[in-house]
């Protein structure tokens, strides 16, 4: 897993690339935190399932229909990880995809969260050509939805106890954005965005 990947995403602050077996303890330290997982529908109560999550969905692969694809945010000066983001891509075509995104309690309010969203949408939109993006959040979770509609994602859709999460059934707000509405957005830049254009196998999940 180690030897893997060839995506990178690269932010002023941050770098975004395919999770490595290494990330294992970091990664499992703030996703068992309750303040994590109380908004989230999975919580690892040890390292090994942190360890099976890596190998199944840090592959690398974009593009492959009903595929997930988990990355690590890392902070560019210390290569510390300090959260992930996931891209989904939902079928019949991946058109369209699913994004999640998880950063450590230890480095939130930072701006990071943002920054590595932001970079996901340019990547999605400006390279991969994808024609809706969509987010799933707990209505709970007021900075995430403040952060979405920052984004300029709207909501279109609120499910009530539609979800299972650490805490029980819980309500989902689903929220999305167009490809003309991303592109026409104020002031929209482009993240600097590398991949070796190596073969890869592909895997649904």
């Amino acid at each position: 897993m180690d030897t893997a990947a060839s995506l990178l995403i690269e932010t002023p602050r941050l770098l975004m690339k395919p999770l490595q077996l290494r990330d294992i303890r970091g990664m499992y330290a703030y996703r068992s935190d309750p303040e994590i997982s109380r908004y989230q529908s999975w919580r690892p109560s040890r390292e090994e399932e942190v360890e099976a999550f890596i190998l199944k969905y840090g592959n690398g692969n974009t593009n492959v229909v009903d595929s997930w694809c988990q990355m690590g945010v890392y902070r560019k000066t210390s290569r510390e990880l300090i959260g992930d983001v996931g891209m989904h891509f939902l079928p019949p075509d991946s058109r369209q995809v699913e994004l999640g995104f998880t950063i450590s309690p230890r480095h939130q309010r930072k701006g990071y969260a943002a920054e590595a969203v932001d970079a996901l949408l340019t990547y999605l939109f400006g390279d991969l050509n994808k024609h809706r993006i969509i987010a799933s959040v707990d209505p709970r979770n007021t900075a995430s939805i403040a952060l979405l509609e920052k984004m300029g994602m709207r909501k279109e859709a609120h499910h009530i106890r539609s979800i299972w999460t650490s805490e029980g059934w819980g309500d989902d707000m689903v929220y999305a954005l167009l490809r003309e509405e991303w592109e026409n957005a104020p002031g929209r830049g482009r993240e600097k965005i590398t991949e070796n254009k190596l073969p890869r196998s592909g895997h649904s999940v």
